[in-house]
């Protein structure tokens, strides 16, 4: 889900700020934090978030806890109650 917006060198420099691992603080964090609120908004999933930043899982659903976004649900099959008209 890349945005055509941005150019490879433009995510080459965000990648290289966003090292894993690195510390991210100040107004870089609370940029990041909106970019992934505002993807995740429009569609985009936590695995795919991680992927293009080069974060983890873990990272981004704390960056999106943080920065009050409503979680969706995880989708699937569920293991609920059979209905009893079967």
């Amino acid at each position: 889900m890349r945005s055509p917006e941005r150019t490879s060198a433009e995510e080459a420099r965000v990648a290289e700020t966003l090292k894993k691992g690195s510390r991210v603080t100040g107004a870089a964090r609370d940029k990041l934090a909106a970019d992934l609120k505002k993807k995740y908004d429009s569609g985009a999933s936590i695995r795919a978030l991680a992927e293009e930043t080069g974060r983890s899982y873990g990272f981004v659903h704390r960056m999106l806890s943080e920065s009050g976004v409503t979680l969706r649900g995880r989708g699937g099959a569920t293991r609920g109650k059979k209905s009893a008209s079967a």
